[in-house]
């Protein structure tokens, strides 16, 4: 039913149009009853649905009702499936209409600028374009079901240490190429209802309340139709909040912040036009969230396991796998170790923490599946809860190994290494984790690590292990998952969203993180995960978007169907993938862009396409990429816009970041026009490079009798070379105003200014 929202604000008094500009409690909205305007519920997420118990106005973070537990967003993000993360969106949405939930908080956006970030295990990626692509799947899903979306934390929300406070010092290209694309990607394509302002602040202005952020470029720019709504307790000033475009403050303030509103009307601060605009944009979502509602929802908690458990096994990256040890033969004894095995780590802490409907245990499962000629044996190994070095648990494990013809370990960050609250301190996992594996290793060589962690870690025994699975944090089903990929029930296909470093301070943002006192300046820029990597030319442990399988992908036959094209056009990119092996599989096909030549300074390559797809042995398929402006542009910040420059692109396909497998090259030509402003205190080779600045040069050096390549005939002998270089370099390095000394009187201070105001005109 359609109502007449403005209608309904005009019969609102002062008093209640405030009172809607924040929550009732922790999870509500208020409502208005004798406007008929109804109360919505909001609960935390982003891989699931953690609704407290019981729900009331005063209620915080505490127990909640049980919810299927999807992979988290790293995992999620390592499948590189948008379909895959939609229908895991779709799921979330069926369980939050069964439990009378309005809006999920998530997913969470934020770039993984450092592994150290507490927080990573809810973030989808180091690279801004898959995480656009993921989130606007996951938002796609969740608001197929009528519930909404918060897309959070916007922005620059990339450590836990001070994030109330913090000060996020980072400069407009990177702002603009890094950090906020992912936000854009999500708004553009799959219009969250809701966004929530992150803690921080952004360049020394909170992000609850910065205009720039919350209107010039969320709203006006991106075109954001739903509410800005706040962190949990994250509003600085109130009324500066509104006025920036925060329409809700969560969670309820006692009628704090409402009377700011109010006086602020009352005494001319804020117009009651804007504050007319807050109530209209929150109203919008309140009643389609309303009529949404479905009375007497249900979902099957069964097939939203099996749904764990395939997403499960699509996101977990086989890292190595030497002489094919995996999977194992169907025979044989095979020891099982570490606490992990049978108490798995299968989510983060914090306010993501849901109860699951059940938990699949690794040791059952892989139990369950096996073939009746394999004998199993677990071990414990270490104790979860502790680091400390535990010799009888060693020497039972390491007995257990010796005996068997594989061994298996479970292994990882348990929760007290990574939360919400706290970064990491290092990337190490539990030293007992990696003694007990490099004891296992001496007694095993066909010795299997599966790993449960929610950001990348050291592998000092790296060497000694003949594969390697990364499980990630993969929900409540990981453990079934698990146990399909290391018996081959499953192929694996997931491939890393985040470049596992060899060392932290290998890490660009090794000397910045976390920042000192309120202060964390960005200084690496642009480069940022595999861009940092590549660019410098550092090998990474595993790098960005690698993945193994079972069988084996062969890519041929890239072509574009144009060679030369405009900013203004778009070209098709095709390749032919085909499955070389024994068993059907997936694979991530990713193409990156790389600028052969460019005036500003910009990364090795970036990511602007992937596709997986699924091949059974000896079948092949076309695969097609359609590239546009935004995939060969950077950010121009003298124009305030996106820019291609003219020029030569490399066109990368590729199986991961270090292994490009086909490539093209590309010319795209620019339609727009960089003007550039020339001063008294441009620079003689500046101006030579571009076509109207070298025409000021040439006027200038004729007025003074002198020609620009005079230093050329310097006579050519050896002995004069290094001279007629130095010549060509300090003229070129000259400023304008240093020819009106050196001219003798033929140049004054009016003529070059003229001669600059005739290139402003022309």
């Amino acid at each position: 039913m359609s109502r007449d929202i403005n209608k309904l604000i005009a019969e609102m008094t002062l008093e209640e149009k405030a009172s809607l500009c924040s929550g009732l409690g922790f999870w509500s909205t208020k409502p208005i009853e004798r406007l008929g305007i109804p109360t919505i519920l909001m609960t935390d997420g982003p891989h699931g649905l953690r609704k407290p118990l019981p729900v009331g106005p005063e209620h915080g973070i505490g127990n909640s009702a049980p919810a299927t537990c999807f992979p988290t967003g790293p995992a999620l993000a390592a499948s590189w499936d948008t379909e895959l993360i939609e229908q895991v969106g779709a799921a979330i949405g069926k369980e939050s209409q069964t439990e009378g939930v309005q809006i999920v908080l998530g997913p969470a956006l934020n770039i993984k600028r450092s592994p150290l970030c507490g927080r990573n295990f809810e973030y989808f990626s180091e690279d801004p374009y898959l995480t656009g692509e993921m989130a606007a799947g996951h938002i796609r899903g969740v608001q197929s079901q009528g519930v909404g979306t918060s897309a959070k934390h916007y922005a620059v929300n990339n450590q836990e240490h001070r994030r109330m406070s913090m000060n996020a010092v980072v400069d407009e290209r990177t702002l603009r190429e890094i950090y906020l694309p992912g936000f854009e990607g999500a708004v553009k394509q799959s219009q969250p209802w809701t966004v929530m302002a992150a803690y921080n602040q952004v360049n020394g202005t909170f992000a609850t309340e910065h205009p720039y952020l919350l209107t010039d470029i969320l709203r006006n720019e991106w075109g954001f139709e739903g509410y800005v709504v706040s962190d949990w307790m994250a509003v600085n000033e109130r009324v500066a909040a509104l006025a920036a475009g925060l329409e809700l403050e969560m969670p309820g303030n006692g009628g704090y912040g409402d009377r700011k509103i109010i006086e602020a009307v009352q005494n001319g601060e804020l117009s009651i036009e804007q504050l007319d605009l807050a109530v209209e944009r929150f109203l919008t979502i309140v009643f389609r969230a309303a009529e949404a509602r479905k009375e007497n929802a249900s979902y099957d908690v069964e097939q939203h396991h099996l749904l764990a458990r395939r997403s499960a096994a699509e996101s977990m990256v086989l890292l190595k796998n030497e002489e094919g040890i995996l999977p194992p033969k169907k025979q044989g004894r095979i020891a099982v170790i570490g606490e992990m095995a049978k108490r798995p780590r299968y989510q983060g802490g914090g306010s993501s923490h849901i109860v699951p409907t059940k938990v699949d245990l690794p040791w059952d499962e892989l139990v369950a599946m096996s073939a009746e000629h394999i004998e199993w044996t677990y071990a414990q190994g270490y104790e979860l809860n502790s680091d400390v070095w535990h010799e009888e648990l060693v020497k039972e494990a390491i007995t257990a190994a010796g005996q068997a013809d594989y061994a298996i370990v479970f292994a990882g960050l348990p929760d007290r290494y990574e939360s919400e609250g706290y970064d990491r301190e290092h990337m190490r996992m539990p030293e007992n984790h990696n003694r007990m594996i490099e004891a296992i290793a001496e007694v095993q060589p066909n010795l299997i690590v599966v790993l449960s962690n929610g950001s990348p870690v050291e592998m000092p025994w790296i060497g000694q292990a003949k594969a390697v699975l990364e499980a990630y944090l993969s929900g409540q089903a990981a453990g079934g998952a698990v146990a399909d990929l290391l018996l081959g029930a499953v192929n694996p296909s997931g491939k890393l969203a985040e470049t596992f470093p060899m060392d932290m301070k290998h890490n660009p943002s090794y000397f910045n993180f976390p920042g000192e006192g309120d202060e964390v300046v960005y200084r690496e820029g642009l480069l940022v995960g595999y861009r940092h990597y590549d660019t410098k030319n550092i090998k990474p442990l595993f790098a960005f978007g690698h993945g193994l399988s079972y069988t084996t992908f062969e890519y041929t036959g890239l072509t574009l169907e144009k060679d030369n094209i405009s900013d203004k056009e778009s070209v098709k990119a095709i390749v032919t993938v085909r499955n070389t092996g024994q068993m059907a599989g997936k694979e991530i096909i990713q193409l990156y862009v790389r600028d052969i030549k460019s005036s500003v300074m910009r990364p090795d390559k970036e990511l602007k396409g992937f596709r997986k797809i699924h091949l059974e042995p000896g079948e092949e398929k076309m695969v097609e990429f359609i590239l546009d402006k935004r995939s060969f542009a950077y950010y121009n910040t003298g124009l305030k816009d996106w820019h291609v420059e003219t020029g030569e692109y490399g066109i990368l396909v590729a199986a991961s970041s270090d292994r490009i497998m086909l490539a093209k090259t590309l010319q795209v030509n620019s339609t727009v026009a960089v003007p550039k402003k020339f001063s008294r205190n441009s620079t003689i080779g500046d101006l030579m490079e571009d076509p109207i600045g070298s025409g000021i040069v040439n006027r200038i050096m004729q007025g003074m009798g002198q020609r620009t390549d005079s230093a050329s005939e310097v006579s050519q002998t050896p002995e004069n070379e290094a001279n007629r270089k130095m010549m060509l370099e300090v003229m070129k390095g000259m400023p304008l105003r240093n020819l009106v000394v050196t001219s003798k009187g033929a140049l004054s201070d009016e003529n070059l200014e003229q001669l600059l105001e005739q290139a402003e005109q022309s």
